[in-house]
């Protein structure tokens, strides 16, 4: 049991679990813009966001040298050098115009976590931002790309799906943001501190409402699509009225963070 736990905090750690959401969102594009499978591009969304991630989360402790190189670490440092190979692998595969937009991504998350500005920090520290670059990349990383990368317009239908996209991540991060509240710095302004659990709470509740209707403008909406997103904004809405400071990090690090792989799971079952 402590080796399955053990093997469970790398998967987490490492961003594995995350990159797999990413992953699943990658696919989604995929089938509702009816593109084949491109193993380049979504090779690039998973490793790039477990190298990513990981800088994001351990670039600033080794800097102030707080980082102790456990055996855990030790395997996440190989994980992610691992994981940068295949970020370049798959990067070079990609359409000239998507390496473009990609490279454009990572410097938002280079500014994201470097302290370009010293006065101020990173953005990760400016007050009330962080939760819209990490959106923004979300939706943009998952849409825009392979959109770009199958030469296809920017249509309508693709502008509504970035902002259901970017609804669903700030939906999420709510829901972090509240199960982090005994953490977080108060510099650090998230909306839960801002607000208050409940009213947060209420928030997210209030976006379900244009993250599923949404789905009602798109030139091809299909029935089966509503029940579909139905039942996220139902399992969303669970996990919003269910979270608390006193929730374990495991309730967002693995189960909300399986929201989008839930998702594509009802549109392969489904569809």
């Amino acid at each position: 049991m402590q080796l399955l736990k053990k093997i469970l905090d790398i998967y987490i750690s490492g961003s594995i679990h995350v990159a797999l959401a990413v992953y699943a969102l990658v696919r989604m594009t995929f089938y509702f813009f009816h593109i084949s499978c491109n193993t380049s591009m979504a090779g690039f969304a998973f490793f790039g966001t477990i190298v990513g991630y990981n800088f994001v989360k351990y670039d600033a402790l080794a800097r102030v040298k707080k980082l102790k190189m456990s055996s855990q670490l030790k395997i996440i440092v190989l994980l992610s050098v691992f994981a940068f190979f295949a970020t370049a692998y798959c990067f070079f595969q990609l359409e000239v115009k998507t390496k473009c937009i990609a490279v454009g991504f990572l410097l938002l998350t280079m500014l994201y976590t470097l302290p370009f500005f010293p006065k101020i920090g990173n953005a990760r520290n400016w007050a009330g931002i962080k939760i819209y670059i990490v959106a923004f990349c979300w939706a943009g990383i998952t849409l825009f790309l392979p959109i770009i990368n199958a030469d296809l317009p920017l249509s309508g239908d693709v502008w509504l799906k970035f902002f259901q996209r970017f609804l669903l991540v700030i939906i999420l991060i709510l829901i972090f943001e509240i199960i982090d509240l005994k953490n977080d710095e108060v510099s650090l302004q998230t909306v839960p501190q801002r607000l208050g659990v409940q009213k947060t709470k209420i928030l997210n509740l209030i976006l379900l409402v244009p993250f599923y209707c949404l789905e009602f403008f798109r030139s091809d909406f299909q029935i089966q699509q509503l029940w579909i997103n139905l039942i996220l904004v139902a399992v969303l809405a669970l996990f919003t009225l269910f979270s608390s400071p006193k929730r374990s990090d495991y309730y967002t690090s693995f189960w909300v963070e399986s929201v989008p792989v839930f998702w594509w799971i009802l549109v392969l079952v489904f569809s």
